[in-house]
């Protein structure tokens, strides 16, 4: 819950720190939070918002993994910060950095050189250990991009944690079905069987989204009987028999202009997490109507609350900051920079 009083406990706050302060949202934030953010965004544009920020102070509402990755961009000095440290991501926990060592060093023993490609939900750590053995990361935005970057290196691409945006990325760029591996990671790793691997060239740790793993293909099938001529868009994280009945599918940012090119008078079914969802019915209300294709949301993302902003702001410099250790900043800024160059807007 949230009362008038936060609200002007934030805004007072922002309004005295000036530019000393920014506080950046992902789009799945509640309406609460996400109005007081100074950007939103999705994982890529806050990421390449965050080496230009000049701000003392650096307030992330999202789940710890954006914090990281923020803490990991940012300069000397600053302090980042996020107003819940137990706002975990259930997809990045499924795949620790040290399971994914022994994931790698099993493909190496077997003879098999493997460029690793992390998405961005995983761990500092995780990012290290991909940016120390030549890999990067990818977001839901630029998996296409990314996949392409990692291949083109040659041998194979462990691509992790989540299965289903690899997979998608993976029929993005018409990668055969037989050239893809779901590895079986179980025994630390010694599960693998080489050989099947050896056939393929994407690897796939076997993670997946909770939010939008509850997006079926019955649920298209069902907007399109009650809607006729609806358009349905979804998410990457969503299973590709999904992905494959969908008119669109792509990051939040493409999601939302997606909703915004639809004609006036459409109906527009969403399959993401509802907040986001929620608020693009609000703003398009009267012009076109958009559904949520089934109410998913991320109870870690939900978090992030007005009133633990408040209380954030209220004592930044007595709050503990989100610290990344130094021996995995560099490798994993390295991870984060071979995306930022990769994916950087082409100039001229």
């Amino acid at each position: 819950m949230s009362d008038s009083k936060d609200f002007d406990t934030i805004e007072s706050v922002r309004a005295r720190l000036g530019k000393d302060l920014v506080i950046l949202a992902h789009h799945y934030m509640s309406d609460a939070v996400a109005r007081h953010a100074d950007h939103t965004g999705d994982s890529l544009e806050l990421s390449r918002r965050v080496p230009g920020l000049e701000a003392r102070y650096i307030v992330f509402c999202g789940v710890f993994f954006m914090a990281e990755t923020a803490a990991i961009l940012a300069k000397p000095g600053q302090k980042v910060l996020i107003p819940e440290m137990n706002s975990r991501c259930v997809m990045s926990d499924m795949a620790p950095a040290w399971l994914a060592a022994k994931v790698l060093d099993r493909l190496e023993e077997g003879g098999l050189t493997a460029t690793p490609l992390t998405y961005v939900n995983s761990s500092a750590a995780v990012k290290a250990l991909v940016g120390a053995r030549g890999g990067s990361v990818c977001t839901s935005a630029n998996a296409k991009t990314m996949l392409s970057w990692a291949m083109a290196r040659g041998g194979h691409t462990l691509f992790l944690p989540d299965v289903r945006l690899g997979l998608n990325a993976a029929d993005w760029i018409a990668l055969p079905k037989e050239d893809r591996n779901i590895l079986d990671i179980r025994e630390h790793g010694q599960a693998i069987d080489l050989e099947r691997a050896r056939r393929a060239k994407l690897l796939l740790w076997p993670g997946q989204c909770v939010i939008h793993s509850r997006f079926k293909p019955e649920s298209i099938r069902k907007a399109r009987a009650e809607s006729p001529g609806c358009l349905v868009v979804v998410h990457p994280e969503c299973h590709p028999n999904t992905v494959a009945l969908a008119d669109a599918c792509g990051s939040t940012s493409l999601i939302i202009r997606f909703v915004a090119e639809a004609p006036e008078g459409s109906t527009v079914y969403v399959g993401t997490e509802f907040n986001l969802v929620n608020r693009l019915a609000q703003q398009y209300s009267g012009v076109k109507v958009v559904r949520p294709l089934l109410h998913s949301t991320c109870s870690n993302m939900e978090k992030i609350t007005e009133p633990n902003l408040a209380r954030l702001l209220e004592n930044l410099d007595g709050s503990p900051s989100v610290e990344v250790d130094e021996a995995l900043k560099e490798p994993a800024k390295l991870a984060l920079q071979r995306m930022l160059d990769a994916c950087a807007p082409k100039k001229g």
